[in-house]
C-alpha cells in the first residue's frame, strides 16, 4: 500500500509519536536485565502495526529474514529472559537512514541504513544498540517526560525554528508540515544514546564481533549526512533527514572508537553481509514514488510534480516534503468527497488546530494541465512577522485529490508558483520508465579504480563521492584487486 493511502487509514499521531524513538543519533551498563514485562510486550505490539505503517512497512524475504536473525542473536546478549523469542526484528522499506526501538522488544532498521554498512558487525552494532534502548528503558522514561511537554511542540518547535518563530500559530502550522515519517519519533537524550552506544559496544564484544563498528557506521552516517547536506545545496549538515532523532554522530565516532579499545572480538563477516544485501533496493522505492533531482514522479498514482531551483526533497512514507530557505511544503492527501471547494477549506481547518479557526482568505477555481484545481491563501500573524498559507488541490477522480500545503514569509507564496502549476498526469510509458535502483555487489577487477567503477553509480551528480561513502572510503583511499564494493545501479 503507497503511502498517500496509508495516510487515510492511520490512527492518532501523538500517541504513537510518544512511544517510538529513533536513534542512530555514559552511565553504567548493566550486565543484566529485567525481563520484558507483559504491559511492555502490550504496549509494543499495540503499536508495532502503526510504526510499520509510518515507515513504509517491514519487507519479507532472505534479506530481511538476515536482518532479523543478526537482531535476534545481539539481543541474546542483552541479559533480558527469553531475548530471542521476546524481540521483534523488522526490516522497513523506507529510504531514510535511521534504526528504531519501540517498548516491549521491537527493533527496526530501514532498509537504507542497512546499504549503508559495510559488514555484519555494523549491523550487529546498529541493533544492538537498539536493543540497549529497550533493555535500559530509555522509551519509558523518554514518554514520561514527553506527557509533560506534548510530543507535537517539540515537533512544532523544530519546524519553527526553520522558518517560523515559536509562537502558537507557528508551531499549529509546522506541526501539519512535520509529518514525514523522519520526524515522527521523540528523540533519546544525548545521555542516552551514549549508553545504548556502551550497551551496544558490550553487545558486540559478547557476541565476538569487532566492538570497532559501533564506531564505523557511526563515521559512515556521519559521512551521509555531510554528503547529502552538499548534494542538497544546504550550507550544512545540520538538518539531515533524521536529524530530529539523533544527535550528530560525528560527534559520537571517535568516543565509539576509544570505548571499543582492547576488547576482544574481531569478527565482522563482511562477505557474508555483502552477500546478502546484494540487490536490495536502494534509495526510493517506485511503489511510494521516486525522487529525481527536483522532480518527484510517482508511477502507481500517475502524477509528477516539479520542485522550485534551490529546494530539496525528502520523500517519506506518508508526504513528500518541500524544503528551502524561502518556504517548506508537503504534497499529500486527505478524504475527499468530490468537492474541492471544501476540500481546501478542511486542509485550512486542520493546519489551523482546534485553537485557530484557520480559513483562506480567497478561494479559487483553475485547472492545471487538464486537472480541476482549487487554492486557498491565508496570511497568519506569527509572533512579530507575518507568514502566507497556502493549499493546492488537484481532482484526479471523483473520489480522489491531492493537495500541497505550503509557508512561505508573506508575499513570497509565489515561490512555489511554478511547482503548483507543473502538477500533472503521467503516460503508462512514463509510469513503466521509473526503474528502482538497486544495491550491486562487485568483485574489484585488475584495473579498476575508484574513478572507474563511479561512472557505473546510477546518478547523474556526485558518483565518486556516493561511490566512497556507500564503501566507507576515505578520500585518499583506493581500491585492491580482488576486494568487494558496492554500486548504486537501475534494475528491476
Amino acid at each position: 500500500m503507497n503511502k498517500f493511502k496509508q495516510l487515510a487509514k492511520l490512527g492518532t499521531v501523538s500517541a504513537l509519536a510518544i512511544t517510538l524513538s529513533g536513534c542512530m543519533g555514559g552511565g553504567p551498563i548493566p550486565s543484566a536485565s529485567t525481563p520484558i514485562t507483559q504491559q511492555e510486550a502490550q504496549q509494543g505490539a499495540q503499536y508495532h502495526p502503526q510504526f510499520l505503517a509510518q515507515f513504509g512497512g517491514a519487507m519479507s524475504g532472505p534479506q530481511a529474514a538476515y536482518v532479523e536473525q543478526v537482531g535476534k542473536n545481539i539481543a541474546v546478549q542483552s541479559g533480558l529472559g527469553n531475548a530471542r523469542e521476546s524481540f521483534t526484528v523488522s526490516l522497513l522499506n523506507s529510504p531514510v537512514n535511521n534504526a528504531f526501538a519501540v517498548p516491549g522488544g521491537y527493533i527496526y532498521s530501514t532498509r537504507q541504513l542497512v546499504s549503508l554498512m559495510n559488514n555484519e558487525a555494523e549491523l550487529a552494532g546498529v541493533l544492538g544498540h537498539e536493543v540497549g534502548h529497550v533493555a535500559a528503558r530509555h522509551s519509558q522514561r523518554r514518554q514520561q517526560a514527553a506527557q509533560r511537554n506534548s510530543i507535537l511542540g517539540v515537533l512544532g518547535a523544530i519546524g519553527s525554528s526553520v522558518l517560523l518563530g515559536d509562537s502558537g500559530i507557528g508551531e499549529t502550522l509546522s506541526r501539519g508540515f512535520l509529518q514525514g515519517s523522519q520526524l515522527l519519533t521523540l528523540s533519546f537524550s544525548r545521555q542516552q544514546e551514549l549508553e545504548a552506544d556502551d550497551l551496544g559496544i558490550e553487545y558486540l564484544t559478547r557476541a565476538g564481533y569487532d566492538p570497532r563498528a559501533m564506531g564505523t557506521v557511526l563515521a559512515s552516517l556521519a559521512a551521509q549526512n555531510s554528503l547529502d547536506a552538499q548534494l542538497q545545496g544546504r550550507d550544512n549538515a545540520t538538518i539531515p533527514e533524521w536529524a530530529s532523532t539523533h544527535p550528530d554522530p560525528a560527534s559520537r565516532v571517535q568516543t565509539a572508537l576509544n570505548k571499543a579499545q582492547g576488547r576482544g572480538g574481531t569478527v565482522t563477516n563482511r562477505d557474508t553481509f555483502l552477500s546478502r544485501i546484494d540487490g536490495m533496493i536502494y534509495g526510493d522505492d517506485p511503489a511510494q514514488g521516486v525522487v529525481e533531482g527536483r522532480r518527484f514522479i510517482h508511477p502507481d498514482l500517475r502524477l509528477t510534480f516539479t520542485a522550485p531551483q534551490g529546494f530539496y526533497m525528502i520523500n517519506g512514507t506518508r508526504a513528500v516534503t518541500v524544503q528551502g530557505q524561502s518556504g517548506q511544503a508537503q504534497l499529500t492527501l486527505a478524504p475527499y468527497n468530490g468537492d474541492l471547494d471544501s476540500y481546501v477549506r478542511q486542509q485550512f481547518r486542520t493546519l489551523g488546530g482546534e485553537n485557530n479557526n484557520l480559513a483562506p482568505a480567497t478561494l479559487e477555481r483553475t485547472t492545471i494541465n487538464g486537472l480541476p484545481a482549487a487554492y486557498g491563501l491565508a496570511r497568519v500573524n506569527n509572533g512579530n512577522s507575518q507568514v502566507d498559507v497556502a493549499v493546492f488541490a488537484y481532482e484526479f477522480s471523483n473520489n480522489q485529490a491531492f493537495h500541497f500545503q505550503a509557508i512561505t514569509p508573506a508575499g513570497r507564496t509565489a515561490t512555489f508558483t511554478p511547482m503548483f502549476q507543473s502538477m500533472r498526469r503521467i503516460t503508462q510509458a512514463e509510469a513503466n520508465a521509473v526503474i528502482p535502483r538497486r544495491i550491486d555487489v562487485v568483485t574489484v577487477q585488475r584495473g579498476d579504480t575508484v574513478s572507474s567503477l563511479s561512472r557505473r553509480m546510477a546518478y547523474e551528480t556526485g558518483q565518486e563521492a556516493r561511490f566512497r561513502v556507500l564503501n566507507a572510503l576515505g578520500s585518499n583511499e583506493s581500491l585492491q584487486a580482488g576486494q568487494k564494493v558496492k554500486l548504486v545501479v537501475k534494475g528491476r
